[in-house]
């Protein structure tokens, strides 16, 4: 619990000594992990160090195992917010089903809808990876809920919009429809659909905007045309390839959250997986 100054550091790390006496106590010290503290802040004078570098320090896995414990981390920006949003006592609670959700979420999926809200509040994106069936679907719909619940009335958090196959977006209609009645849908797909300054009208005015995977890289200027406040992706794996235009296009979507849904994140390769997370 006493500071020493880097040269205190360097000092003991030279001596080899596996006691010293600090602040009149002995105090057994690990040579492997002197070495290990001296050459590190060697690398970053400073005390500066990037967040990758802090975490691999943290947990043990810059040089051998064993390493000196992380006392405290200071940071700025979002992680620094994020470490001041309540730091150890930060939990994931388990939220009540949104007052307008149209039936009954069963306890997994409102373990699910708790752990996507709860990163959204850090502004995280989500990999819900649950089995086909299993109702990512409503998940998501709650989320859409909960979120407006929170806020003050007639105030609203953004557009979504919703990238699936062709397959199921009559199915995301119908259950939006049917879950939650009250959010505004606009589907963009079909030979009229709008285009520049009409469909960027069309989309901040709607809740949940629903499009294919196919028309991101066709009307990529039109999507471009708004910030999204979140982007979804349903059957997430069809941006297992990262080099298509396609993913691409997906990719360069501006918006504040990202949610991939798909019950194979790893259907033969592990870049599949690694292609979700990137986005």
């Amino acid at each position: 619990d006493r500071p020493i100054s880097l040269d205190e550091l360097r000092a003991l790390a030279s001596s080899g000594a596996p006691l010293v006496k600090l602040n009149g106590q002995w105090v057994e010290i690990r040579p492997d992990d002197l070495q290990g503290a001296s050459r590190f802040l060697a690398e970053h004078p400073g005390g500066q160090m990037t967040l990758l570098e802090a975490l691999r320090l943290a947990h043990g896995l810059e040089g051998s195992t064993g390493s000196l414990p992380i006392l405290g981390l200071d940071a700025t920006g979002w992680v620094g917010d994020l470490l001041r949003s309540g730091g150890v006592d930060e939990k994931l609670n388990i939220v009540d089903q949104p007052a307008k959700f149209k039936g009954e979420l069963r306890p997994y999926q409102k373990a699910g809808l708790s752990w996507l809200a709860f990163l959204d509040r850090f502004g995280l994106g989500a990999c819900l990876a649950d089995d086909m069936g299993l109702g990512k679907t409503i998940q998501l719909i709650a989320l859409l809920q909960h979120e407006r619940s929170l806020l003050a009335p007639g105030e609203k958090p953004g557009p979504t919009l919703l990238v699936a196959p062709m397959s199921v977006v009559g199915n995301w209609a119908r259950e939006l429809g049917r879950f939650a009645p009250e959010l505004s849908i606009h589907v963009h797909h079909g030979l009229e659909r709008p285009s520049g300054t009409r469909f960027e009208e069309i989309a901040k005015s709607t809740d949940v905007t629903i499009t294919t995977y196919a028309l991101v890289t066709r009307d990529r200027e039109a999507l471009a045309r708004l910030h999204w406040r979140r982007v979804v992706l349903d059957e997430a794996q069809h941006i297992k390839n990262p080099p298509t235009k396609q993913t691409a296009a997906i990719r360069s979507l501006r918006c504040s959250q990202r949610i991939a849904l798909t019950g194979t994140p790893v259907e033969n390769r592990l870049t599949e997986l690694w292609s979700i997370m990137e986005f």
